[in-house]
């Protein structure tokens, strides 16, 4: 009770300040304005010597935003190292005409405020600021935070961290890009799909042909790669590429109502897949067609069609290997002869998952902690979208165990409008975070410290 006393004292100044970062337009997108990006790196060092952080530099990698990274050393020589991860770049807000307020003026909602990057990931940023202020800058762990400026555009720490180990060297990290499955539920992300892209493309003709005089017997390019498109998937919607791996999820899940909102799917429309709704999002594989280069339909000549390409997007297992996966997917469409057509195709690029292991001192820490922040048993839970940094934080401190969670939730409508964050989930957040350091440095100095 004590600690949670601490936190709701800290709530209004934490809310002012997240109020005043997500005011910042801190696209670090090309074609915006550099000022705002570097306006928001300024806040964040700021706000991390105003919460007692003794060591607080400016990273100036190629090619990206600045990066904050502070340093408190820890305690005594016993204490464990816990390196804290945010970023406080956001993506653009798109259509402002989509949005019920301006995406850069925070907004009252019902028990929380709207912006864009409120919750992805300005109030992370805002809860790693809360846990520091909680224990009045001098937690019982030393702190090793890194707060990204260009997340969300080429993120450099899909391959910095392991360039520079002693930097990132810690005993545990605690990466809050993420949050729980739904408001209230606590929730530990242990594993992230990989991801792949492959394109596709059918050549035929020299050009458009008659479709009256030539249809029937001229290859439509068109059909064909329809007939090609039809292939990765079973009647059931099930990928029907083998060598993809997939396996039974036995953590938490959405319930199907809550996915069917959440993924705004028509009445009447079913679902795709056989399966947990676990299995086919999270430990198994999944193939979407994300563009298709082909005639319009409000352009379309009565022709026969010379070309056509898609660009396909694949997610795989997190264990899986990435180029492995994406070999599959490729030797599939390199097999098929449509019509008796030949093919191109071309892989491009890919990203690893991410499967965490539990079980340490850490993970034990984390699930006491969230306990003790929600009032309930933690959830165990994957996501579908690849976040390549975790791999390189990994290989800069192979022995630390990786914990993701955060204030987010899964209806906060990340890169999407009207993005929102309850205060409720940042509360809690905060509470976690500071619970975790407390549990983790005991359990730590029980276990004999570092091997």
């Amino acid at each position: 009770m004590e600690l949670e006393t601490r936190v709701d004292s800290l709530m209004d100044g934490l809310r002012a300040d997240l109020e005043r970062l997500a005011a910042i337009p801190s696209i670090a997108f090309p074609g915006f304005p550099p000022e705002p990006v570097e306006q928001a790196h300024d806040l964040v060092v700021e706000l991390l010597r105003g919460a007692g952080v003794p060591t607080v530099e400016r990273l100036d990698l190629p090619g990206t935003a600045p990066v904050v990274y502070g340093e408190i050393p820890p305690p005594d020589p016993a204490a464990p190292t816990v390196l804290l991860y945010g970023h406080y770049d956001v993506q653009p807000p798109g259509d402002a005409a989509l949005w019920l307020s301006p995406p850069f003026e925070p907004t009252p909602v019902e028990g929380g405020l709207r912006a864009r990057g409120i919750a992805d990931d300005k109030s992370n940023v805002i809860a790693h600021l809360g846990m520091l202020r909680a224990y009045g800058g001098r937690p019982p762990v030393g702190i090793k935070i890194v707060i990204e400026g260009q997340e969300e555009y080429g993120s450099p720490f899909d391959e910095y961290p392991p360039t520079d180990p002693e930097r990132f060297a810690c005993d545990a990290m605690v990466i809050a890009d993420l949050g729980n499955l739904r408001p209230g539920t606590p929730t530990l992300t242990t594993g992230l799909r990989g991801a792949a892209e492959v394109t596709v493309e059918v050549r035929t003709l020299e050009e458009p042909r008659h479709s009256g005089e030539f249809g029937g017997a001229a290859p439509d390019a068109l059909l064909a790669l329809v007939k090609v498109l039809a292939t990765l998937h079973d009647v059931h919607g099930d990928v029907a590429v083998e060598g993809l791996l997939r396996e039974s999820w036995t953590g938490t899940t959405y319930r199907e109502d809550e996915f069917r909102s959440l993924a705004g799917v028509l009445d009447g429309v079913p679902l795709i897949g056989s399966g947990s709704l676990g299995e086919r999002l999270w430990s198994g594989p999944a193939i979407t067609v994300i563009g298709l280069d082909a005639p319009s339909v409000e352009h379309a000549a009565s022709a026969v069609v010379p070309y056509a390409r898609a660009k396909l997007n694949l997610r795989f297992h997190p264990l899986q290997n990435p180029k492995e996966a994406q070999l599959r997917l490729v030797e599939h469409l390199r097999a098929l002869r449509p019509f008796g057509i030949t093919l191109t195709v071309t892989p491009g690029d890919t990203g690893p998952g991410f499967e965490a292991e539990t079980g340490g001192p850490a993970y034990r820490a984390a699930l006491t902690a969230l306990k003790e922040a929600w009032g309930e048993e933690a959830s165990y839970v994957a996501t579908g979208g690849s976040i390549p940094l975790v791999n390189g934080l990994a290989k800069a401190a192979p022995e630390a165990e990786v914990l993701l969670f955060g204030a987010q939730d899964s209806m906060c409508n990340l890169h999407a409008p009207n993005e929102r964050v309850l205060f409720s989930e940042l509360r809690n957040t905060v509470i976690a975070l500071a619970a975790f350091v407390r549990e983790y440095a005991a359990d730590f100095r029980a276990e004999g410290g570092r091997a």
